[in-house]
């Protein structure tokens, strides 16, 4: 493949994967419905809630990078957060399978595993892909939604749909406010205190488009620590101290698995919120 398709690419990941992408020497086509974000990069303004404008901008592609979404809660009513990503996606998986794409990779989250922990504590830690998928909310559902879909255009055409489970994603800048959170391990509990820096997330994304894996398959993407100084296993007994440790943890060890992209994909994290504020 030589044209990548690169879906909500004025986003936090999508810059990421625009320069991760063109430095490996693909040909990149920048999709979004605002360039706001990005306004010196050449950008299609598409609105993939449209099947036609989205098969329309895909067809010059040989794979896709579906970034696009309403990427929270809380920014448009529950409803429409859900239409628009639900849309989006459908329309991103047929017009793949209508153009014969070689493969789709896109962006399913974290919050499957049921972020945040405030109706119930997670099952045990560190959290892998066997996990059990809860949903707390309707973004949470559109990502849910996703990767059964994704199972089902896999089945029907046999096009590999690669789905990263993305952890909070920062950018170099965010590490700032890193430090304001050691006092108090409540603050982020809501995740397992994860995180991932946006050009991992690029990585993740190229080596999602080059390995052999097929099928409908969904990988967790984080860092390799926690956003925390202290052990992670002094966290958990902190804060969750009634749920089981399954896995080897050592000192400041994610506690969302990154073990399966590791071994499937190759996948590396190069950056840590302690080397970027040294």
């Amino acid at each position: 493949m030589r044209t990548i398709a690169v879906t909500g690419g004025s986003g936090k990941a999508g810059r990421a994967c625009v320069v991760e992408l063109r430095e490996r020497g693909y040909d990149v086509v920048e999709i979004d419905i605002d360039a706001s974000r990005n306004p010196d990069e050449p950008t299609l303004i598409v609105d993939l809630t449209d099947l036609g404008q989205t098969i329309e901008a895909l067809a010059v592609a040989d794979a896709v990078v579906h970034l696009a979404a309403i990427p929270a809660p809380n920014i448009l009513p529950d409803g429409e957060t859900f239409r628009i990503n639900m849309m989006s996606t459908y329309n991103v998986f047929s017009a793949a399978a209508t153009l014969g794409h070689e493969r789709v990779v896109w962006a399913s989250s974290e919050t499957l595993i049921g972020i945040p922990f405030e109706r119930r504590d997670p099952e045990y830690a560190p959290i892998d892909e066997q996990h059990p998928r809860l949903p707390e909310f309707h973004y949470a559902l559109s990502k849910l939604a996703g990767e059964v879909i994704a199972e089902q255009f896999n089945r029907w055409h046999g096009i590999p749909y690669i789905g990263l489970r993305i952890s909070n994603i920062m950018e170099p800048h965010d590490y700032q406010r890193f430090p304001g959170w050691q006092d108090d391990p409540t603050i982020r509990r809501w995740n397992l205190w994860g995180y991932v820096d946006a050009r991992d997330v690029a990585q993740a994304v190229r080596l999602s488009l080059e390995s052999d894996v097929d099928g409908a398959d969904n990988f967790l993407i984080a860092a390799a620590d926690t956003c925390m100084s202290r052990p992670s296993k002094n966290l958990m007994r902190e804060v969750f101290p009634d749920v089981p440790i399954t896995g080897p943890v050592d000192g400041t060890d994610t506690l969302l698995s990154i073990g399966k992209a590791r071994a499937m994909l190759g996948y590396g994290p190069r950056y840590a919120w302690r080397d970027q504020l040294d």
